[in-house]
């Protein structure tokens, strides 16, 4: 968004100019409360002056000007006889005078000689408590040249600030001695400057993924943010003495246009930034989401019928890091060339229109691709079919970036250009690396302009963790990994069932495809699907692999939904949704694109639990797929097998007349929904329990999928909402429930739980925690209640997601699904439970899935006599209930 500069440069410069401002705390009697003023004052107009749309480079060099004068009278107030004996110097971000309202104010005092720093120590020390009397956030040091010297020969952060020191008051000599001693030809030559500033960014990267688009990315040091071009501007002044990026351009490293979007990328983060600062009232560098919401609105944005204004904001924010991303990288490449490779080697031929020097492929003149525009998509293909290449060289990144838009629909439409497209896909080694360079160069968007369209649309919410093209190459990667042996680690049976796929490159298209028709209204599966098809018909894929591409992208929801949302022990419920996937091929590209896609959409959604649940509904429905087994005979099949299996486990526990006793008080949806371990772990507590042991609380780790919790006792009133509130309280989430009353009044509840921390695993003393905690409350029999701290974590305040509540009706089964989207909130379930008990409802199951900051949970209710719920007026009267209680307009 560009904003019209309404209050001048030369305007900011008068008003907070050394005379302006001496004369303000002059008028003051230059007292603390005068200074203090002062400071005051000039946060005041530069909020003003932002409001009025000035440039943010004015604003942060206005700021600059107003804390340089403050601090030289300040200076002259505690050390007014100092010009030959100390300095006071600026560094840092705010030696180069770019300094944002509540930025650190790094300083260095700089004494000659420890007798003149032992007699000026006082007046320091009254000078530092001065500086924070009267709001200077201030960090410092004192040292002298030797000490400067010695302290920044091992410690790039130390010559980095002082490189960019500025003499505020003081010694002008002192000054220039240190200048002189940090010289390259003294300390940190250029080359390992370079090459130190080159690694500290990798690292820097790499702490964020290696992306900025996060859901709340930190302006100043995630990729592409203003940490990238300090990094380019201090190789900059380090190589050339330059003082200003301006430089970059006089030394042919920047074109006027490069040099146009590089000042204007920085001035929107530093606008960003300045917001931030002064919405949050503290230095805030996070783009966290109520500052999303509130900085949208502060630049202008309104929501419409596609896109909220949140969402608008941030695409310019992500479109705007990747810019500046693609000329930090020409620039480092420059840099590269210029200081580590001065000699470079002639070029090799690799075809006619492209070269490889130093690892590096360059094109072989400046108008390849303008001559043959098709070449922009050949030279990521080579980059794929030789690995060894290690990226491009600047040059041609400069012509890549220059030329991208000669793309045009006569090119995109040419049999050249999509054979070369498709080979990439079929190539599969390198393809995820290659379109994440084609989508940072801008070349992907230009080929295919769907994609352009969702570049940096973001989803605010807490579900989708990337927005939405990276979203769609991290997708591509993980299915990728699936066909990669050295990744065969990471998800062991989607490696093993990618191997069965006879075309991998039609699974990655899918993936390609997925979400691309986000962002322009309708449904995006069907709208993608559409465009799909016409895509790999145009690319020549046969019409049976552009159908089942196609299908792929319209259905990619289908089967995490059956497997997170339904009960996917009922047999009715495999059979269903096998029917809709009809064939065992299909079944194979679905459930690896399903795996691809949540392990791509948010780290905390994949996890043991949910692996096991697609990998059931797999196995299950690959079974009626290949006719192994009837629809009607798998209920029975898997009752049975899970019999025998616990019983044989239970062979020297119980003896089998023991065993059949108790196993004829349950129903067979408890054989149906729970493992042979699960039966074997819970029927010794059962058989040995006497009635003052009740409740039998187990805790165990049955299996690698999760912690089941498991409940014994007499039915009682609220025992879901006393059971579920404990286990919130305790901090853990959970994943499933799965919930029995026998006929003679007992209750067999399970829970799969897991920590927040996915890595932690529970220990002896955390299952003991657990144990006491839920034998405690529901051996109380007044407790009908569990008090928990309902306070809405930081996260989850700023997403409104209004409950809805549906109603189906299983006949097969005689009961009634209950479909609950809501937002989460600490305690949910304890809350539904209540409304359940008070309503007289029994329930029998619950699917429960949170995600991100939405709650998608699918009960099992029946009435106190096991029956369905049909009677639309109760249905109605619970559909008010639950939504008056959860939005927080009413009690239960």
């Amino acid at each position: 968004m560009s904003v019209a500069p309404i209050a001048g440069e030369d305007e900011a410069a008068t008003l907070f100019g050394a005379a302006r401002i001496r004369a303000r705390l002059a008028q003051g009697g230059s007292t603390t409360a005068a200074f203090h003023d002062t400071l005051q004052w000039g946060h005041e107009r530069l909020y003003s002056l932002f409001a009025d749309g000035l440039s943010a480079a004015a604003l942060v060099r206005a700021r600059g000007h107003l804390v340089d004068e403050v601090l030289r009278c300040a200076w002259q107030k505690f050390l007014p006889d100092s010009d030959h004996g100390m300095a006071l110097i600026a560094v840092g971000g705010y030696g180069r005078n770019e300094l944002l309202p509540h930025s650190d104010i790094d300083l260095l005092l700089l004494y000659p000689d420890e007798i003149t720093l032992q007699t000026r120590r006082s007046a320091l020390e009254a000078l530092t408590a001065f500086c924070w009397d009267i709001g200077l956030q201030i960090s410092q040091s004192v040292r002298s040249v030797a000490g400067c010297v010695e302290a920044a020969r091992d410690d790039l952060t130390v010559i980095t600030n002082l490189i960019e020191a500025r003499l505020l008051a003081g010694d002008a000599a002192l000054f220039a001695q240190l200048q002189t001693a940090i010289t390259p030809d003294q300390i940190w030559p250029v080359r390992a400057f370079f090459e130190g500033k080159r690694n500290e960014q990798i690292a820097r990267h790499r702490k964020y993924d290696d992306t900025g688009y996060k859901l709340e990315p930190n302006v100043k040091e995630s990729p592409g943010g203003l940490r990238d071009l300090d990094t380019i501007r201090w190789v900059t002044k380090r190589h050339f003495g330059a003082q200003t990026l301006h430089e970059l351009r006089e030394r042919g490293f920047l074109t006027k246009q490069e040099c146009d979007e590089l000042f204007a990328g920085q001035d929107f983060l530093w606008r960003v930034r300045f917001a931030l600062h002064m919405l949050n009232g503290r230095h805030e560098d996070r783009l966290l989401f109520d500052s999303q919401i509130k900085v949208a609105a502060l630049f202008g944005y309104v929501d419409t019928d596609h896109n909220k204004a949140v969402e608008q904001f941030m695409q310019l924010y992500y479109r705007t890091i990747k810019s500046l991303s693609c000329l930090n990288d020409m620039l480092l490449q420059l840099f590269e060339e210029a200081i580590l490779h001065p000699d470079i080697s002639k070029p090799s031929a690799l075809n006619a229109r492209f070269a490889v020097r130093h690892h590096i492929i360059e094109a072989r003149d400046d108008e390849v691709f303008k001559r043959q525009p098709w070449a922009l998509l050949e030279i990521f293909l080579l980059l794929q079919q030789h690995p060894k290449l290690a990226g491009i060289r600047a040059q041609t990144l400069r012509m890549i970036l220059r030329d991208n838009h000669l793309l045009t629909r006569e090119v995109r439409t040419s049999v050249k250009a999509r054979a070369l497209f498709m080979a990439m896909f079929r190539q599969g080694r390198g393809l995820t690396r290659n379109l994440r360079r084609m989508n940072r160069y801008g070349v992907l968007g230009r080929y295919i302009p769907e994609f352009g369209s969702i570049v940096g649309l973001m989803q605010f919410d807490l579900f989708h963790t990337l927005t939405v093209d990276e979203h769609i190459l991290y997708v591509l990667r993980n299915a990728r990994r699936f066909a990669m042996p050295r990744f065969a680690h990471e998800v062991p049976f989607c490696s093993e069932v990618m191997q069965q796929l006879p075309k991998p490159e039609l699974l990655y298209l899918a993936a390609f495809w997925h979400d691309l028709g986000k962002g322009r209204g309708g449904d995006h599966s069907t709208i993608g699907a559409a465009e799909a098809e016409a895509f790999c018909l145009a690319h020549g894929l046969s019409h049976a692999d552009a159908e089942l591409v196609a299908w792929l992208v319209r259905q990619h929801l289908l089967m995490s939904l059956t497997a997170q949302k339904k009960d996917i022990s009922d047999a009715n419920v495999i059979a269903e949704f096998a029917g809709i996937v009809g064939q065992r091929s299909r079944l194979d590209y679905l459930f690896l694109l399903t795996c691809a896609d949540i392990r791509g959409t948010n780290p905390a959604l994949w996890n043991t639990w949910r692996a096991a649940l697609l990998k059931d509904l797999y196995l299950q429905s690959a079974r009626l797929l290949e006719g192994e087994i009837d629809p009607r005979r798998l209920e029975h099949e898997r009752s049975t097998h899970a019999r025998t299996v616990a019983r044989a486990l239970l062979c020297d526990v119980l003896p089998d007349a023991t065993v059949d006793q108790h196993w004829a008080r349950f129903d067979e949806d408890y054989f149906l929904r729970h493992s042979a371990e699960e039966l074997a772990w819970q029927l010794p507590a059962i058989a040995s329990a006497q009635e003052h042991d009740l409740p039998i609380v187990l805790v165990n780790r049955i299996d690698a999928h999760g912690t089941t919790v498991f409940v014994y006792t007499r039915d009682r009133d609220h025992l879901f909402g006393l059971s579920t509130g404990v286990l919130a309280k305790l901090g853990l989430n959970i994943l499933d429930a799965r919930l029995h009353t026998t006929d003679d009044g007992f209750v067999l509840d399970s829970y799969v739980v897991s920590e927040h921390d996915p890595a932690q695993i529970i220990d002896g003393m955390r299952r003991e925690e657990i144990q006491h905690a839920l034998r405690k409350v529901l051996r109380d029999p007044e407790a009908s209640t569990v008090q928990i701290n309902r306070d809405t974590p930081r996260r989850l305040r700023h997403f409104d997601t209004p409950t809805q509540v549906y109603f189906h009706q299983d006949h097969a089964r005689r009961r009634t699904l209950l479909e609950l989207i809501t937002a989460d909130q600490p305690g949910l379930l304890s809350l539904i439970g209540r409304v359940f008990q008070k309503r007289g409802l029994l329930l029998n199951a619950a699917k429960i899935a949170t995600i991100g900051a939405r709650a998608e949970d699918v009960f099992t209710i029946t009435d106190r006599m096991h029956r369905p719920i049909t009677d639309e007026k109760a249905l109605n009267e619970l559909r008010d209930v639950l939504i008056r209680t959860l939005d927080r307009r009413d009690g239960a």
